[in-house]
């Protein structure tokens, strides 16, 4: 919430009104490395459209620098995502879970 909060306070600093609307219903994903997958995939997509971004933000400074440090925040989860499922896939699922206990 954090990051909705830097966001929220900037979009009233340029004059707009946030919005809040309801998301679609997601699925629970109750097995670890289903989620962890799951948000792999997210955090890659995410990520590709933040940098894609970045470029059009290039005149707007305050919104650059927010924006590029909550691209570093996201890199840092994707990174973390794809080190357990490595980490899964070396020493097995079940060790994994251990070691996350």
């Amino acid at each position: 919430m954090e990051w909705v909060e830097k966001y929220a306070n900037r979009m009233m600093d340029l004059g707009c009104t946030p919005q809040v609307e309801l998301c679609e219903k997601g699925t629970l994903v109750e097995d670890p490395k289903s989620y962890i997958e799951a948000d792999l995939k997210l955090q890659r997509e995410g990520v590709e459209k933040l940098y894609q971004m970045m470029p059009a933000l290039a005149a707007d400074p305050t919104t650059y620098d927010i924006t590029k440090a909550y691209l570093a925040d996201e890199e840092e989860d994707l990174y973390w995502d794809e080190e357990q499922l490595d980490l899964i896939e070396k020493i097995g699922y079940q060790n994994w879970l251990m070691r996350m206990m």
